[in-house]
């Protein structure tokens, strides 16, 4: 097939004038035996030893700036930081998945207590507000220090883990910090002791130390007190 019929579709076909006579036959070009057989020529054509070599070499490039970039996220932990009373706290950052203004906490009757609040609209969809200040034990009269130009607003945090998600009320979040995990500081002994601790780490940020919550026996109460 020469070039000049090979392109025909674009001339006299339905990207041209339109004036062949196999529009009658088969109302547009794709139906046509003539464009079938030009694409497939297009795909089985041999591919040139220079542009194999042009993309063997992009490829190997992107892999090793990936692999650079997986290793360097493998070393990393992200964490969102908020505050409760005066203390500064951490969960994983991936479990965030909203933080919102301060709405109004519907009670249930016979069900809400001092850690399930209730329920609360979240862009029109009804969900389970906790307290995160009751379930770990932290004095809600309790303020953190803050400078005269800091201005600080409360928030609602949506989390979510396995399908289950979680509105709780935060006096303050900061957002998100990555750390190595070598910074991650073990828990003292007073303290990872304590029968109603979910600490699994320390994080030092700033001049504050954090409390890095352990999300999977927090959630997991969560669930077994609520759910």
């Amino acid at each position: 097939m020469n070039n000049s019929q090979s392109q025909c579709w674009s001339k006299i076909g339905v990207w041209g004038d339109r004036s062949c006579s196999e529009l009658n036959n088969h109302t547009h070009c794709r139906n046509c035996p003539v464009y079938s057989t030009s694409g497939r020529n297009l795909l089985e054509r041999e591919v040139s030893s220079a542009y194999i070599s042009e993309w063997t070499q992009l490829i190997a490039k992107e892999k090793a700036n990936t692999n650079g970039h997986s290793l360097q996220t493998l070393a990393t932990i992200s964490v969102a930081i908020f505050r409760l009373g005066g203390e500064w706290l951490a969960l994983p950052a991936n479990l965030f998945k909203e933080v919102n203004q301060v709405s109004s906490i519907h009670k249930l009757p016979h069900r809400s207590n001092s850690v399930f609040l209730g329920l609360v609209n979240i862009r029109g969809e009804l969900q389970m507000c906790i307290s995160l200040t009751a379930l770990l034990g932290i004095d809600s009269t309790a303020t953190a220090s803050q400078s005269s130009s800091h201005v600080v607003y409360k928030r609602m945090v949506v989390v979510e883990k396995d399908g289950n998600s979680w509105v709780f009320p935060a006096d303050e979040i900061y957002g998100v910090h990555r750390l190595p995990p070598e910074e991650l500081i073990n828990v003292p002994i007073n303290v990872s002791q304590s029968p109603n601790s979910y600490t699994k780490g320390m994080i030092r940020w700033q001049d504050k130390h954090v409390s890095y919550l352990d999300d999977e026996l927090l959630f997991y109460t969560l669930s077994r007190q609520i759910l």
